[in-house]
């Protein structure tokens, strides 16, 4: 007996569509976007749009983004006290010591923001794009910059370095995506980072701050160099620059989890 032409159809449609466990997934998945927004949000996406008028990124801006801007310019100062020491005496070590107290300084300031918006009731999705710009730039490009000016130059040293930034920039992204998915406590928070949060890199700076306490600088740097001369200095690398290769393995990994308090 041949089949209906309308069982064909329904067969084919229930083939096409998600179980019901699925939609449930995805619908938790962006529940927080289906929620209304916030008057403080619909305010901020209005100030966004083109025809809003003059300034309106500023007047867009939350109390909450405007200290997430100063952990980004602590982190931008830090590089430019790299930067300077660089162009300066080696045994001045001034702008190391400013490059690394901005450091801590741009930490502050990144537990703050979001202590900040809690208190005013006031988030959005600019503000966590702002905040994980701001992370880069004071725990990620900033500790290679000051490592770069201490001593860690040579050629397989700046990949190394690059690989950690860039390592650093991956875990901000996969935690903007992923955040909404995440295991939430009662207070709406996620239970656990997925990898260590680039603010721990912190750790490496004050083992960086402890090198400089010591003078363990440039041709000083702990460990020597590897591979000295050979392919015209291109195979030349520190070793404790695996430091940095581990710290950023650690920043992507899925397996790792760190309570958050």
């Amino acid at each position: 007996m041949s089949r209906r032409p309308g069982m064909a159809v329904e067969k084919d449609a229930a083939q096409n569509t998600p179980n019901n466990s699925e939609a449930l997934q995805a619908l938790n998945a962006g529940e927080q976007y289906a929620e209304t927004p916030t008057p403080g949000q619909d305010k901020q996406k209005m100030l966004l749009e083109s025809n809003a008028g003059h300034f309106s990124m500023i007047r867009a801006l939350h109390l909450a983004d405007l200290i997430t801007e100063l952990n980004g310019f602590c982190g931008f100062m830090s590089i430019l006290c790299s930067m300077r020491y660089c162009l300066g005496p080696a045994d001045r070590f001034g702008p190391a010591w400013a490059a690394l107290a901005f450091m801590p300084f741009g930490l502050f300031f990144d537990f703050m923001d979001g202590k900040v918006a809690r208190w005013r009731h006031k988030s959005s999705l600019m503000g966590q794009e702002l905040d994980s710009l701001a992370d880069l730039v004071s725990f990620g490009v900033a500790p290679a910059s000051l490592a770069f000016a201490l001593g860690l130059r040579t050629p397989l040293d700046t990949v190394v370095l690059s690989f950690f930034v860039l390592c650093g920039l991956t875990r901000l992204a996969r935690f903007n995506v992923t955040v909404s998915t995440l295991p939430k406590d009662a207070t709406g928070k996620s239970k656990y980072f997925e990898g260590t949060p680039i603010p721990t890199t912190l750790s490496i700076a004050a083992a960086m701050a402890y090198c400089v306490g010591q003078g363990w600088v440039l041709d000083e740097v702990p460990g020597g160099v590897l591979g000295a001369g050979l392919v015209g200095g291109w195979a030349e690398v520190h070793p404790v620059v695996g430091v940095f290769a581990v710290w950023g393995a650690m920043m992507t990994s899925r397996t790792i989890r760190i309570p958050k308090l």
